[in-house]
Parts: C-alpha cells; sequence; structure tokens
C-alpha cells in the first residue's frame, strides 16, 4: 500500500495507528494481518457486500466481474482453488458455473461470514483455514488457482506462496489473480486528487507496516512488487502468461473504495490481473 496522507485514515485501520515502512518476516505479516481480517470482517462485509454479491465474481473496485474478464476459462467440472476466499463470494459464483470449488482464508472470522452466505444463498464453499504459503492439499489436487485482491499482497514469503500454487495446480491449469497495480505505489492511498501525484519511488519494495500505537505490535502489512518482480516470478515456475488485464474505470461508476476512486480511476490504473497456464517444461529456473 502506497504512503498514506496524514488527513486520511483507510477504512480498515484502528484510529491509532502509526505507519513504517520496514522490512516484515513471513511469520510477522502473518500475525499482523489475520487478526486485522478478524477485526475488519464485519465492517468489510456490511461495507462492501452488496457490491461483491453474495454469488459474484469482482475482480477489484472498478467492478471487472469474472463474467466480463473469463480469465479462468470454463468452469464446469473444474476443481478450484480460490486463495484468500474471504465469506467465498467469488468460489460461490464459480460454484454456480459448474466448479467444484473451494475456499481458503487467514482470517476465521472471514470464514464464519462464508458460512452465513452458504446457510443464506443455498451455495455452500468448502472452506478451511490456512495460508498461502502452506496449502493444506496435495499436488496437482486443482485445475484452476484463483486470488482476487487475496493473499498475494499480504505474504512476505512470495516464492514460497508460488511455489505451493504451483504445486497444487496441475500442468496445463490455470492460475489468475488480481491486486493493487504496482505502479500505485508510487502515490498516496488517496482517493482524491492528492493521490495523483507521485511521491515515492515505484522502486521501493521496502513492504508498508502499520503500527497499533496502544500495543505496539505490528497490526497490518501490505508488499509490493513491480510488473517485471512478478513476470520474474511467475516465469520462475513455469507459469506462461496469457493475458495482463488492467480494468479502466467506468464512466458512469462512482464508488469510492480505499484509494480507489472515479478521480483517480480515470487516469490511473488500481487493479492488475494476472491469468496464467502452469507448463513446468518451461521454468526459468
Amino acid at each position: 500500500m502506497p504512503e498514506t496522507p496524514s488527513n486520511a485514515v483507510p477504512d480498515h485501520q484502528p484510529q491509532s495507528v502509526r505507519v513504517e515502512r520496514r522490512g516484515v518476516s513471513e511469520a510477522e505479516s502473518r500475525r499482523a494481518n489475520g487478526p486485522d481480517w478478524d477485526r475488519y470482517a464485519d465492517e468489510y462485509q456490511a461495507t462492501h457486500g452488496a457490491f461483491l454479491g453474495d454469488v459474484g465474481f469482482v475482480w477489484g473496485p472498478e467492478g471487472l466481474t469474472e463474467a466480463e474478464a473469463g480469465a479462468l476459462g470454463p468452469l464446469e467440472g473444474r476443481r478450484v482453488l480460490e486463495v484468500g476466499s474471504g465469506a467465498g463470494q467469488c468460489s460461490r459464483w464459480a460454484r454456480g458455473q459448474g466448479a467444484q470449488a473451494v475456499g481458503l482464508d487467514l482470517s476465521f472470522r472471514q470464514l464464519q461470514h462464508s458460512l452465513r452466505l452458504d446457510q443464506e444463498t443455498g451455495l455452500p464453499v468448502p472452506s478451511v483455514l490456512g495460508t498461502a504459503t502452506d496449502l493444506p492439499f496435495v499436488d496437482d489436487a486443482f485445475d484452476v488457482v484463483f486470488s482476487s485482491f487475496g493473499a498475494l499482497q499480504f505474504v512476505s514469503e512470495i516464492d514460497r506462496a508460488l511455489d505451493e500454487t504451483a504445486r497444487v495446480l496441475r500442468p496445463g491449469g490455470r492460475f489468475a489473480f488480481s491486486i493493487t497495480h504496482p505502479t500505485r505505489w508510487s502515490f498516496p492511498d488517496d482517493p482524491g486528487e492528492g493521490g495523483l501525484t507521485a511521491s515515492q519511488s515505484y522502486w521501493d519494495r521496502t513492504p508498508y507496516v502499520e503500527i497499533d500505537d496502544a500495543s505496539g505490535q505490528v497490526a497490518y502489512v501490505e508488499h509490493h512488487r513491480t510488473l517485471g518482480d512478478w513476470v520474474e516470478l511467475l516465469a520462475a515456475r513455469g507459469f506462461v502468461m496469457r493475458r495482463l488485464l488492467e480494468p479502466e474505470w467506468p464512466a458512469d461508476h462512482d464508488r469510492v473504495w480505499g484509494g480507489w476512486s472515479r478521480v483517480r480511476g480515470l487516469l490511473t490504473p488500481g487493479t492488475a490481473l494476472f491469468v496464467c497456464d502452469l507448463q513446468p517444461g518451461l521454468s526459468c529456473r
């Protein structure tokens, strides 16, 4: 996450927080982000649930749906894993398309919301509590692995997370994920005009860290990789990139979501959606 302007408080963070840019281990990232999402889950679902849809698949704040993007390909009969599944909205949509979809999330409270939506919609999503760096599944278990603004930008050990993705994905399988567009890291996380002026280096990969002033503990962590970093990481594991989507902001879309807004979205990309296929023989390692 880019630098936060002094006059803005992102909707996920506690009021008494200070921001640092420093190295953070995987263990520290996990200890921060799991409890953070547990605290934030109720507010997140109340604020964004209608936009996401109980049985909906949205790739980012721009509102691009999987029905429009077709990033995952045909889903009928496919074994599908969603990493960072939250309340399972995307997996639930995939099950509605005939997929055998499973969810995984670090937040217990998000999985409780998933169970609630299972009961309300009649489309249950089998879900497990876990982390992207240690997927509790056998090798070649899935035809499709995807993450819609899920675990990947919250993971320190991204090499391990992508190794795990490649391990559980069958050869030729599809991997698709959306993240904050890497170029956004040059700008303050401000939905107004202040978010249009670059203030830090795009190549500064130092993690964004929020510290809870009351406890002195790390409360939230996000990690930045450049577009070039992602290409290298994926190629090293035999992923062949098929598409890189940068959704445009719809002209009639007025939603503000954190640093995403019409003001910024009409001028700069806010989301990057990578679509890859696993071809292990092409690994660059």
